[in-house]
């Protein structure tokens, strides 16, 4: 029920938030530029208004099957908009607050239909969760090394790049000082050297890579780990903060923060459950006395 209820709440602010959108797009000419383009606002709205505020108003308001209105029609609208700004550089602010609607109206339709967010789905190929096969130190080291060139230069390379590029294209970029790119290299540089730290943690402590289809074969609580629960998750967030500031781009920050989210609320809840099933008492004691996110002083032995 309260799943249900926080879908309807999001869904009521949706429907205000895109009123109060269209009632700008007809008396602010500014508002209709920046996310309009050249778009003809007119025939535009005489879909959209019931469309989208309208089907959200009534999932809103008690009315479900109306979700499969609405979750489709911003999904169509959200792939426009963002096509068309690809193509002519117009309407960047649009295609990103229907971005935004789409992704928030995915979450809230699953909530309103299934009472959940639906993480099972994520955990599949390499994110399923899996003990790792016997193998040396050596071998569980050279695994990681492997590990980490793909997974850092998708996540924190091509990405980041792209997401960029397609920030300078929709015109949507804001100009960021020149201490926030040295700022950015810092954390870069210590997010890097924590997430190394944690890899080779893993790799020699805990018979295991980071991989969730490769995890450690026993609880590790040394190095990092001593103070911090999910070291190389901090280290991912930190890093992808980084790389943003030294691109000058908000979309990748915002990527790095968003995907700590996703990080925090769909996987961290499964991997926990992995560890409590594999490890039990051991792993609850190291769950109480070290944090998830925020470092405190070791209280527990090495291992």
């Amino acid at each position: 029920m309260f799943a249900r209820a926080m879908a309807r709440w999001y869904f009521g602010m949706q429907a205000g938030a895109g009123a109060l959108w269209w009632v700008g797009v007809f008396t602010v000419p500014g508002v209709r530029q920046a996310t309009l383009g050249g778009l003809d606002a007119e025939t535009i709205a005489v879909f959209d208004i019931p469309l989208f505020v309208g089907a959200s108003a009534l999932v809103a308001a008690g009315v479900r099957s109306a979700v499969w209105v609405a979750v489709p029609w911003t999904l169509l609208v959200a792939l426009g908009m963002a096509t068309y700004a690809t193509v002519t550089g117009l309407g960047g602010w649009g295609a990103i607050a229907m971005a935004a609607a789409a992704f928030g109206s995915i979450g809230a339709g699953a909530l309103d239909r299934y009472g959940r967010l639906p993480s099972d789905e994520l955990l599949v190929g390499p994110f399923a969760f899996r003990e790792a096969d016997h193998a040396t130190s050596g071998g569980y080291v050279a695994r990681t090394g492997r590990q980490i060139i793909v997974f850092w230069g998708c996540f924190l390379g091509v990405l980041p790049l792209v997401i960029a590029v397609i920030e300078a294209r929709w015109g949507v970029r804001i100009a960021f000082p020149l201490l926030a790119a040295v700022a950015g290299g810092a954390c870069f540089a210590a997010g890097s050297a924590l997430g190394i730290w944690s890899a080779l943690t893993m790799s020699t402590r805990g018979e295991g890579t980071p991989l969730p289809s490769a995890s450690a074969r026993r609880l590790v609580i040394a190095g990092p780990y001593r103070w911090v629960r999910n070291p190389m998750a901090l280290a991912g967030v930190v890093q992808g903060v980084g790389v943003g500031c030294m691109l000058g781009s908000w979309l990748v920050v915002l990527y790095a923060l968003a995907g700590s989210i996703v990080w925090n609320w769909l996987i961290r809840p499964h991997e926990e459950s992995d560890l409590r099933a594999r490890f039990g008492s051991e792993f609850e004691a190291y769950e109480r006395d070290v944090g998830c996110w925020v470092p405190r002083s070791p209280r527990l032995p090495r291992r």
